[in-house]
C-alpha cells in the first residue's frame, strides 16, 4: 500500500471522495468524506487525486554558519500538529531552534518488535515532519523511540547524544497548544532536551513564608459564550460524549455566575443545536435560577436555535 495518512483520494466505483484518516491494515484504509462520515474501502478501490497536498511540510532553510555570540544550545521539540485538512490526523516534527545541526533517527516499538520510521540530518533552526497518525487510534499508537546526535563546526563544548521514548497517552495531548517554531499552526510542543528543574533551597524556604494569595478575582463575561468543545478545550477528540457534556456544564455555570456577580443585564450562550442534550440541561439550570428573570432563543438569524439569551434581575 502507498497510501498516507491525510492523501486525498476519489472512490473509483462511487461519486465520493475524502481525506484518509487510517490505516486499517495491509489492504484496508478509512476515508472521512466532506460530510464526516469515515468509510472503510480496500486500498485498491480509490485513487490518488493530484495537486491535493497530503501533508504541508515545513521547508527546511540552509545552512547558516552562525558566530559563537549568537550560538544557542538548547530548544529541540516535539511538535504535534493537526492536518489542516482532515483534523482527526496529526503530524509529529522535530523543530531544531538550536545552532547544532542534528543528526536523528526514529524507531516504532509495538509487540516487542521495532520499525524504523526515519533517519537523517536535521538543520539548524528548520523544522521536519517524521511521522503520521490517527489522534482516534490514539490507544494503538505505538512506542516511540528518538535517538539524536548533536554536531557543530564551531568551537563549543560536546555535547552528550539524546535518547527519548515515550507511549504517549491522552494526557499528554491534554493541555494547550503552544505557537509552533516554523509550522503556520499551533502544536502541542514537547521538550526533548529539557533538564529536571535544579531546586533552589533559599527560594524554597521563601516560599513556606509567602503571605496568603490575594482572592481571585472573578473575570467579567463576554455578551456572548461559546460553549462548543473545540472552544474549550484542545483535547476534545479524546473525550466521551459525557466528559464533553460536564465541561461544557461547567464553564456555563461558571460564566453563569460571573454574569450575577457584574450585574450585567444578559448573556448570550451559544450551545449548538446537536442533538438537544446541551440545550435542555442549560434549560433545567436556568429555569429554576433565582437570579434569572427570564430566557429565550437568541438571535436566530445568525443562530437558529442554536443560541439562548438569559435575562438577569
Amino acid at each position: 500500500m502507498k497510501y498516507k495518512l491525510g492523501e486525498f483520494v476519489r472512490f473509483v466505483e462511487e461519486r465520493r471522495e475524502g481525506y484518509i484518516t487510517r490505516i486499517i491494515n495491509d489492504t484496508t484504509i478509512a476515508v472521512t468524506d466532506g460530510d464526516g462520515f469515515e468509510i472503510p474501502v480496500l486500498a485498491s478501490q480509490v485513487t490518488r487525486v493530484h495537486g491535493q497536498d497530503p501533508v504541508d511540510e515545513p521547508g527546511a532553510p540552509d545552512h547558516v554558519q552562525v558566530s559563537q555570540s549568537e550560538f544557542i544550545a538548547s530548544g529541540i521539540f516535539l511538535a504535534v500538529a493537526a492536518d489542516k485538512k482532515a483534523g482527526s490526523v496529526v503530524h509529529l516534527h522535530i523543530e531544531n531552534t538550536t545552532s547544532y545541526q542534528l543528526l536523528l533517527t526514529l524507531n516504532t516499538e509495538k509487540g516487542h518488535k521495532f520499525k524504523g520510521e526515519f533517519n537523517g540530518i536535521i538543520k539548524p533552526e528548520s523544522a521536519v515532519a517524521l511521522y503520521s497518525a490517527s489522534l482516534s487510534e490514539l490507544d494503538q499508537w505505538p512506542k516511540f523511540h528518538f535517538q539524536i546526535l548533536l554536531f557543530t563546526g564551531g568551537g563549543t563544548e560536546l555535547k552528550k547524544p539524546l535518547e527519548f521514548s515515550e507511549k504517549f497517552r491522552a494526557k499528554d495531548f491534554s493541555g494547550a497548544k503552544s505557537k509552533s517554531h516554523y509550522l503556520d499552526q499551533p502544536a502541542w510542543l514537547i521538550q526533548l532536551d529539557s533538564h529536571e528543574p535544579v531546586i533552589d533551597p533559599q527560594k524554597l524556604k521563601e516560599s513556606f513564608f509567602k503571605p496568603a494569595a490575594e482572592k481571585l478575582q472573578v473575570e467579567k463575561p463576554g455578551k456572548e459564550i461559546d460553549l462548543h468543545i473545540e472552544k474549550l478545550r484542545d483535547d476534545h477528540q479524546f473525550l466521551s460524549s459525557s466528559e464533553i457534556l460536564d465541561i461544557q456544564l461547567t464553564h456555563f455555570r461558571k460564566s453563569l455566575d460571573a454574569a450575577i456577580v457584574h450585574k450585567v443585564s444578559s448573556v448570550v450562550f451559544i450551545h449548538g443545536s446537536g442533538n438537544g442534550t446541551l440545550r435542555n440541561e442549560i434549560y433545567k439550570i436556568i429555569s429554576k435560577h433565582a437570579q434569572v428573570k427570564t430566557f429565550m432563543d437568541a438571535h436566530k438569524e445568525r443562530f437558529g436555535y442554536g443560541a439562548t439569551e438569559v435575562y438577569f434581575k
